[in-house]
């Protein structure tokens, strides 16, 4: 950019600022981290100006603070060079930046209480899973990239965060000033990226129809409210698929799920087991192993996954549900809250917490994977990697208490 253009352009930003326009503060911040004002040739003078108004801009927020404090430090290094200084002005912006790094400083521990010097035991949640490295490493990776890619800001989003405009005008059309993204809202994104979610390494479909079922394998239900029941489709008749017996139902039963799923697509995946009688390809050997032992509950489709959690039960519930975005493939997630021991085991089950000393006082339970249809959706597709079901470790209802502010106000 020549001295020219970012002269031409200084005015441009200066004319929005004295007009109180929306844009003023994200287009001056991308000016100034894009160029070298000094390199450029703007004088001392037109840079402090512009420094000054882009900081006067920022939204009065403390998470602004931060770069607030960095534009401050920029115009007092300036401003000996300007014809602006005098040593009142130097006093009045040094006390600015001190009471902005203090009041930053407030934020900050409100935001980031210091825990040093506290004990914090941890609550551990063991896993016991037949594919351990894809659901506890590669899984959590994907849906970190998963939700970045998706709901990350663009760099012009991002830096209209720190602006809100005095004098809003209606200018849906200017990318310039959009900032009201799902990825900028904190409680969205904690959601998604600071839980556990669980996902399965090949595509999978759910359908109203048997057309187009995926190639490792297709499992039928007859699935309503209150009742489902396994079949199989032998010899262009649906049987059941405990006997074979030839069961009286029209391939277009409203009732009627078709579960398929791919091969695998995750390259990373490993699994080790699986029954080597049936001579499956390699890639086959998983999505047959869980679709083989996938049932339903009613409606939903329960997807078994073997992945068993131990935890302490006295301190420590997991709520269970399906993902954030589930609804975007056409599916509705089931949801519950793990407090202990699943008490519909059997005693051999209850008999493991016996056998190694880890175990002792822990609760165990099995995370599947529950999805239903959403009304009016013939049929659901999800790719691989993508987040089905998530975890969420919440207290043990003995662990807390809510109570009422105003006891406190009344106390003191």
């Amino acid at each position: 950019m020549t001295l020219e253009e970012a002269r031409s352009y200084l005015h441009y930003l200066l004319t929005l600022n004295i007009r109180k326009e929306e844009s003023f503060g994200p287009l001056a911040m991308a000016f100034i981290k894009d160029n070298d004002l000094q390199a450029i040739g703007l004088m001392a003078d037109e840079q402090f100006n512009l420094i000054m108004a882009t900081s006067q801009a920022l939204a009065n927020e403390p998470k602004r603070f931060n770069v607030k404090v960095e534009l401050l430090q920029k115009a007092e290094g300036l401003l000996p060079k300007t014809n602006y200084s005098n040593a009142g002005l130097v006093q009045q912006l040094q006390y600015e930046i001190r009471k902005t790094q203090a009041e930053l400083g407030i934020y900050n521990q409100s935001m980031r209480p210091d825990v040093a010097g506290q004990e914090i035991d941890k609550q551990k949640l063991i896993i016991q899973s037949d594919a351990p490295d894809y659901f506890l490493n590669i899984a959590q990776k994907r849906a970190s990239d998963y939700y970045q890619n998706k709901f990350g800001l663009s760099r012009e989003a991002k830096m209209a965060q720190n602006f809100s405009g005095s004098k809003r005008k209606f200018d849906p059309d200017n990318k310039k000033i959009q900032k009201e993204f799902s990825g900028a809202c904190g409680p969205f994104m904690n959601s998604r990226s600071n839980a556990f979610h669980l996902m399965l390494p090949f595509d999978l479909k759910i359908s109203r129809k048997p057309a187009d079922a995926l190639d490792a394998m297709v499992r039928i239900f007859y699935a309503k409210e209150g009742y489902s029941f396994p079949l199989a489709y032998e010899m262009d008749k649906l049987v059941s698929y405990n006997d074979g017996e030839v069961l009286d139902i029209s391939i277009d039963d409203p009732h009627l799920l078709f579960v398929s799923a791919s091969r695998v697509k995750e390259r990373g995946f490993q699994y080790e087991f699986g029954d080597p009688s049936k001579n499956l390809p390699p890639d086959m050997v998983y999505p047959v192993t869980v679709l083989e032992r996938t049932g339903t509950l009613g409606p939903f489709v329960q997807i078994v996954t073997n992945f068993k959690v131990w935890f302490d039960a006295s301190v420590v519930s997991l709520l269970v549900q399906g993902a954030p975005d589930l609804h975007e493939y056409g599916l509705q997630g089931g949801s519950g809250m793990m407090t202990r021991s699943h008490a519909a085991d059997k005693v051999p089950a209850y008999a493991e917490s016996l056998k190694e000393k880890w175990r002792e006082g822990l609760s165990f339970n099995f995370v599947n994977i529950h999805l239903l249809l959403s009304p009016g959706t013939e049929t659901a597709f999800v790719p691989y990697n993508t987040p089905l079901f998530t975890l969420y470790p919440t207290l043990s209802k003995s662990c807390y208490k809510i109570e009422d502010s105003r006891k406190f106000a009344e106390e003191s």
